[in-house]
């Protein structure tokens, strides 16, 4: 593959049938900008060629068609600047037109009455009547050429891009020129055992067959094969990267479980930890006294106790003279992890601090100091934590919650702040689907708790219709009688003109009319507010100033108040599932029963209604994951698409999760054998490994 990286990476201006013009769009439109970029610009269905149909039968548009059929009459219609022409064809069973609105003049002798063509296109009807506009037409007897198929690849495009002729067939056509170019050939990147071992197509015949396929079943196995080869690839890579973390980072030894951990676990917690804690801490001790880096992803559903696992795991830090410090990813978050920390550690000697953007200078100057001499440090912030002056005198211990929210480059700039690694403990409290953990977090190690805390009471969730509002109401009152608070939440904050959606604003004015003082007080919290709003808003909530805050997702995370117990979600039909899950999960926090209301209009969409039934049905995080996915795919979750993983061309991670899970085992029996990729039998294996790497910014340990 390398010897040919010069021709595949040639700019595709340089196809013939592009130019400079055509090229822009290519790139603007697709991402297209190379031989190699096109070629993976894979067909997103087929239609069967050798299927014939009658003209009597013509019944769906969105189906394309094949005939055969012979020249009745040809005439041109309209002025010589708007032109089209007709042509009247007929087989046995009836008559059709085609129509060309394009290049009239140059076809308008090419159809002789009588003449047979071979007809392919998308009928459509015009004043009750169908029509074939633009088809593609060639003669009976027209031999095929090496590459044809009797497959016909569909292409997506855009309306730019068809607007220059670049609609399917157009790529096709071009797609077809770069098989065709005298230049053009695949080298193998699979050794020759995988091969044999699963029977795969070579790489040549299979990218031919996968645009232009012969049979239903080479183009099965082009596909099988180029999508193991996607999969395979991402997972030698990440179980290779895995390696090397454990072969060349040496980590920080905690040996020690001193008085940090031991005051606190026997004098300060005032709850049992649940099995599930324990399992997790233990595998984190194990990782952080083994001399090899930590990089541990944790997982969790919300409310599972993740916190309190980081802050036992940040006193061993303490205990063995390091520091550490927590990165959440929004103020609101970072002030709620320094206040519970801060609580559940007064009367311990140590010191924590917050460091947010909103932290005024003098005080900025203080903590940067205080790092640089005080070993006992623990570090809560946000983005913050990341300037290039905050420097650590010792950091040992990195936790990172809500990882996913964070680019890859502001996390490997936290990584990189000491000369030695320090240990990693990345969190997410939306639990993550195993196909995507396989692919997205392969070279982590992986700890779930699995079990809520005890006494924790079930939510229950229930759907209501918008015209029982007054019911919906009358039960929060009630609520609110009773000593609980409750969240309103909408998915929008100013009214928008393409969008039927209630709106943050015209919701509060509601509530404010519904509830009225001084029997209720309503609060309002937005992202557009200015963090001393959100803070102070936040604070009477906390503090039960008010009973009711009508929000938008800002209150996805980091907000944590034991007597909000009702939940009600405005517009569910338009948030996504892990989101309403993620949202539901802000109540039930305390002992008392709660509850998550979904509003809705009358008419659910399939997905709407699937995603409503699953919050219904059940409270498992990891069950609504894998119905989330199924849903949305890869690219929407996780904020995936950062990470230049999943970008995935041809491989589907939710229907090909057998592949996938071949792809990986083969990857771990390769490197078990052969961790370096040092033998001979290997040497295609990590050439195409670094013909990878010189496309991608390695981010390599950090993930």
């Amino acid at each position: 593959m390398v010897a040919l990286k010069p021709f595949l990476e040639t700019s595709v201006e340089y196809l013939k049938g592009v130019g400079p013009v055509r090229a822009e769009a290519l790139r603007t439109e697709l991402q297209i900008e190379t031989f190699g970029d096109l070629l993976t610009h894979f067909p997103f269905r087929y239609v069967d060629r050798s299927k014939m149909y009658r003209i009597a039968d013509i019944h769906d548009e969105n189906t394309f068609i094949q005939l055969r059929a012979r020249v009745i009459k040809t005439k041109l219609i309209g002025s010589p600047r708007s032109q089209r022409m007709v042509v009247s064809v007929e087989d046995e069973s009836g008559q059709i037109d085609l129509v060309w609105f394009q290049g009239v003049k140059w076809m308008a002798d090419k159809f002789a009455n009588g003449q047979e063509w071979i007809i392919f296109g998308k009928p459509q009807l015009f004043n009750g009547q169908w029509n074939i506009p633009h088809p593609e037409v060639e003669p009976p007897e027209k031999e095929p050429l090496p590459i044809s198929s009797i497959i016909q690849p569909i292409y997506s495009s855009t309306e730019k891009l068809k607007s220059k002729g670049l609609d399917y067939k157009g790529i096709g056509k071009l797609v077809k020129t770069l098989l065709l170019h005298e230049k053009f050939g695949i080298a193998e990147n699979l050794t020759p055992g995988i091969l044999e071992r699963l029977r795969l197509m070579g790489r040549a015949d299979a990218f031919l067959n996968i645009h232009f396929p012969r049979s239903p079943e080479l183009l099965e196995k082009a596909q099988v094969r180029l999508k193991f080869e996607e999969l395979f690839f991402i997972q030698l890579r990440l179980l290779k990267q895995r390696i090397n973390r454990l072969q060349k980072n040496e980590g920080h030894v905690f040996a020690t479980v001193g008085a940090y951990l031991n005051d606190f676990y026997h004098k300060y917690l005032t709850f049992e930890l649940t099995v599930a804690q324990k399992k997790v801490i233990r595998e984190i001790r194990a990782d952080m006294g083994s001399g090899k880096q930590m990089n541990r992803l944790l997982q969790g559903d919300v409310g599972s106790g993740k916190t309190m696992v980081a802050l036992m795991c940040m006193l061993i830090a303490l205990d063995n003279k390091y520091q550490a410090c927590m990165m959440a990813p929004t103020e609101i978050l970072a002030n709620q992890h320094f206040g519970n920390i801060s609580r559940m550690l007064a009367g311990l000697d140590v010191e924590v601090r917050l460091l947010t953007g909103s932290t005024k200078q003098a005080e900025r100057k203080e903590i940067i100091q205080l790092l640089e001499t005080e070993q006992q440090t623990i570090l809560i912030g946000t983005h913050a934590l990341i300037e290039e002056n905050v420097q650590f005198r010792n950091l040992g211990l990195v936790v990172i919650d809500e990882q996913h929210r964070f680019g890859v480059a502001q996390r490997a700039a936290l990584w990189e702040k000491n000369q030695k690694t320090p240990h990693v403990l990345v969190m997410t409290a939306t639990p993550i689907p195993r196909t995507l953990a396989m692919t997205l977090y392969g070279d982590l190690d992986s700890s779930v708790i699995d079990e809520l805390p005890p006494g924790r009471k079930p939510i229950i969730t229930k759907h209501v219709y918008d015209r029982d509002h007054y019911k919906v109401y009358n039960f929060l009152k009630q609520k609110i009688h009773q000593g609980s608070q409750v969240y309103i939440v909408y998915p929008l904050i100013e009214e928008s003109e393409t969008l039927d959606l209630k709106n943050l604003t015209e919701g509060y004015q509601t509530v404010v009319k519904e509830f009225p003082p001084p029997g209720f007080k309503a609060g309002m919290i937005h992202g557009r507010m200015k963090q001393q709003q959100k803070d102070a808003e936040m604070k009477r909530f906390l503090e039960k100033e008010t009973q009711i805050l009508v929000s938008t997702t800002v209150i996805e995370v980091g907000v944590d108040v034991p007597e909000a117990s009702v939940m009600v979600i405005e517009n569910a039909d338009r948030f996504g599932l892990s989101q309403l899950h993620q949202l539901r999960g802000r109540v039930g926090r305390g002992s008392s029963q709660s509850y998550c209301i979904l509003m809705t209009p009358g008419e659910l969409g399939n997905d709407a209604r699937t995603r409503i039934t699953t919050m219904l049905r059940t409270n498992d995080g990891f069950e609504i994951a894998e119905t989330d996915l199924r849903l949305r795919g890869p690219g929407d979750l996780q904020g995936t698409q950062q990470s230049g993983i999943l970008n995935l061309r041809v491989a589907d991670i939710i229907k090909d999760e057998k592949i996938l899970k071949f792809a990986r085992n083969i990857a771990s029996d390769i490197l078990n054998e052969d961790p370096g990729l040092r033998l001979e039998k290997n040497a295609i294996l990590a050439k195409h490994i670094v013909h990878i790497d010189e496309r991608q910014q390695n981010w390599g340990l950090i993930s």
